[in-house]
């Protein structure tokens, strides 16, 4: 059997489909299973057991089609095609919304073009090309991650959920190791950016600033700034704004080495964000915040209900606004953000005493 499973995301999107693959290899043990994805999110998957073989690909020439006829993206997705018509694969699984019409004429396809016999996917009434399809009920009806476990429960796998996964090497661990040194008080690692997607997710800065003064006055937490290269000059803004000098790792790890290094913290703080993904992947307690984006569809995963993280939020009659019913919606929110703007530190920090208040008593767990 030879499973190709399609998702085109960043870092948190394509955590999202580690449950499903983890279904899939322990109801097919013996099988070939392949992942197309784009080359950025290669590192997510790296050296997985779950998987055989990454296949990245440049889906972002191919966003918009005066991009995609060109002769090089012509060429590039030919030989894509012949690629995987030469693999022979037995099941695909598009582990993606048909939310534009330009989206759906893509993926349909890129579908046909494998040459797959059972071709398995979410159907909002566009899912025309699909052989076996699973109602799409919108973002939010389920997690993102519960979608892609109904996917592989219609291939033949237990779709009962499972939590997200990343596995990262012992040079990795040790590089974590000689960062995060072991103290007598609670490690919090707080992410104040929001990826590439969309920056009107992010919390504004001074409030993280304020955040994590009130941890380090009512806990003693030791505070660690995490994220990627592009958010230096974020990290530097909010450290520069905090009374108490935290440990500024923005942009000096790898994935893996980030998701070591989370593995090691008693909490993250952050927005909606692949590295928040990535701490509830590691099994790391999570405080988001949400504003725009839908919670319920790409809030922190654990597999049980979510009862191991808290989403911290306001109940706005527009949110969300981003990821709603069966459209992408407003990436960059509305002028006034109030969904965000609304969440203050006394909330966050409220949420984070679920977590922090056993420090106090000596005995944290």
């Amino acid at each position: 059997m030879r499973f190709l499973v399609v998702k085109f995301d960043d870092l948190g999107g394509v955590l999202t489909i580690t449950p499903a693959l983890r279904a899939l290899r322990e109801a097919f043990p013996q099988a070939t299973i392949d992942v197309l994805l784009t080359a950025r999110a290669v590192p997510v998957l790296e050296g997985s057991p779950l998987v055989d073989r990454l296949l990245p690909f440049d889906k972002f020439r191919y966003d918009t089609p005066w991009r995609a006829f060109t002769p090089g993206s012509l060429r590039a997705v030919l030989d894509l095609c012949r690629g995987l018509r030469a693999r022979r694969y037995d099941v695909l699984l598009l582990c993606h919304h048909l939310t534009t019409r330009w989206g759906t004429l893509k993926f349909a396809a890129l579908v046909l073009a494998s040459g797959a016999p059972r071709r398995i996917g979410l159907d909002n009434g566009r899912g025309w090309f699909l052989t076996d399809r699973v109602p799409d009920q919108g973002f939010g009806a389920c997690h993102e991650a519960e979608y892609w476990l109904a996917l592989a429960a219609c291939a033949g796998a237990d779709g009962r959920p499972r939590p997200l996964e990343i596995t990262y090497s012992p040079a990795d661990a040790a590089m974590a190791a000689r960062l995060l040194e072991p103290v007598h008080r609670p490690t919090v690692a707080i992410h104040p950016g929001s990826g590439r997607y969309s920056l009107a997710r992010r919390w504004p800065a001074d409030r993280f600033a304020r955040l994590a003064d009130r941890l380090v006055e009512a806990y003693r937490a030791r505070i660690v700034l995490v994220g990627g290269p592009e958010e230096q000059e974020l990290g530097e803004t909010v450290a520069g704004l905090m009374r108490t000098a935290p440990l500024n790792l923005v942009g000096r790890t790898t994935v893996k080495q980030l998701a070591a290094l989370l593995a090691r913290v008693d909490l993250f703080i952050g927005n909606d964000s692949g590295v928040m993904h990535l701490a509830a992947a590691v099994g790391t307690p999570v405080v988001a915040i949400f504003g725009l984006s839908n919670h319920r569809a790409w809030g922190p995963y654990d597999g049980a209900g979510g009862k191991r993280h808290t989403v911290v939020r306001v109940d706005l009659p527009c949110s969300p606004c981003f990821y709603r019913g069966h459209r992408l919606g407003w990436r960059e929110g509305c002028a006034t953000r109030d969904c965000l703007d609304l969440i203050s530190p006394e909330m966050v920090v409220a949420a984070a005493a679920r977590y922090l208040r056993p420090f106090l008593s000596g005995s944290p767990g």
